[in-house]
């Protein structure tokens, strides 16, 4: 089964069923300069834009830098990883080296309702465009920046999401025991920066519609790590435990790890005693369910070599399709280890847009996002580097209205 797909876009990437006018996207009128790169920043903006936002992307001459970064590559050239960030958006070139450029970017500031950056702390400044500059122009600007370490002591070092994950813990924790640290196989710090910077630009809209006056925001990628160990983290805090790589095991709870089925990987995820006697009983192994050792899920923790001991022969004498769909018809959480082409058609199989079609055979992951009177919408492809510029530029320049925009 194919995964399910959202709202189609027609060729010009307008959507199909456009929404009625007491539909409209719930930013529609929001301007957005959007002059990051990368990831967090740029995902931060794609989500705005998602919302009904115009998105201008300012990129430097030569481009962002994930235009370059591959394989792999779309059928017309593009790197995915720059495709996975930046649609609903538009892109002009600004050289900060050029006093003409570096007016033209004022402008845009001054007429946008939201700003996000990811330069190191001071390089605005240096073109004129830090935050005293752009305030006293545009009073209702949100300016939302996104750094590695801070605007303090941190500031002058470079913030890449590996690096975050080394020295901010989360490698740590990942991995097998007695194992290397491990990376987690997406830049999860840069997603989580940038959905964090998103929730600071909602709620300062939010304000200024109480206040009439912008602010600052400032989400760092350490602080937003260190916000996402939730449990590790306050385990550190509250009780001075420093924790250690488990492989898939959990610090506080068990059964919750993977275990080898006859014919594959399967997950189990035990959160209360209730779930631990149902897998007992459709493993076959009830008795283990009032064994002192297990009866609770502390008990579970403390003797958890004990009770993977006992428990490893069960699974891998039985095929994981089937002992899944028992367990799972008996109320316990279990699945097998999916690559991601089998996540998205599971992911369609339950019903969840996984994928939108956009225009020129683009595809895209949908938004999760689902509201039912204000739904997103996927109005642009990715855009090439500079397109629209010229169009842009006569905008800044004086023009009362953006081409097809506001």
């Amino acid at each position: 089964m194919l995964p399910r797909r959202a709202t189609a876009l027609d060729s010009a990437g307008v959507p199909a069923d456009p929404p009625s006018p007491t539909r409209r996207p719930p930013l529609e009128g929001i301007l957005v300069a959007d002059f990051s790169r990368v990831l967090a920043g740029p995902l931060a903006a794609m989500v705005l834009g998602d919302l009904g936002a115009e998105v201008i992307k300012v990129e430097r001459p030569g481009g962002d830098d994930t235009r370059s970064w591959g394989p792999p590559w779309a059928p017309d050239g593009t790197s995915t990883y720059y495709q996975s960030v930046n649609r609903n958006k538009r892109s002009i070139v600004l050289d900060l080296t050029d006093p003409g450029d570096v007016e033209l970017a004022g402008r845009l500031i001054e007429r946008a309702d939201v700003l996000i950056e990811n330069f190191r702390p001071g390089t605005l400044e240096r073109f004129g465009l830090g935050e005293e500059a752009t305030s006293a122009a545009n009073p209702r600007l949100v300016s939302c920046s996104l750094t590695g370490f801070g605007s303090g002591e941190g500031a002058v070092l470079p913030g890449y999401d590996l690096l975050i994950q080394a020295v901010g813990g989360l490698m740590s924790v990942t991995g097998q025991p007695g194992g290397p640290p491990t990376k987690v196989g997406v830049a999860v710090v840069d997603v989580i920066a940038g959905l964090f910077a998103t929730v600071a630009i909602l709620a300062a809209l939010a304000e200024r519609e109480r206040s009439g006056v912008g602010q600052r925001a400032e989400v760092s990628l350490l602080g937003s790590l260190l916000a996402a160990l939730v449990n590790q983290a306050s385990g550190f805090l509250g009780a001075g435990a420093i924790p250690v790589r488990m492989g898939n095991r959990h610090p506080s709870i068990a059964p919750y790890e993977s275990f080898a089925s006859a014919d594959g990987e399967l997950v189990v995820a035990v959160g209360n005693d209730r779930q631990f006697s149902a897998l007992c009983r459709e493993l076959g192994c009830a008795a283990l369910a009032t064994d002192a050792r297990f009866a609770t899920n502390a008990a579970r923790v403390e003797h958890h070599a004990e009770l993977v001991a006992a428990l490893v022969p069960l699974f891998v004498a039985q095929p994981g399709a089937t002992l899944a769909r028992a367990l799972n018809a008996a109320g316990v959480p279990c699945g097998p280890v999916n690559d991601v082409s089998g996540a998205f058609a599971l992911a369609s199989s339950l019903g969840l847009p996984s994928i939108v079609e956009m225009a020129e055979g683009a595809r895209q992951v949908a938004s999760p996002i689902m509201l039912d009177a204000t739904p997103v919408g996927y109005r642009r492809t990715p855009p090439a580097l500079g397109a629209g510029g010229a169009d842009l530029r006569a905008w800044l320049r004086g023009d009362d209205r953006m081409p097809g925009g506001i």
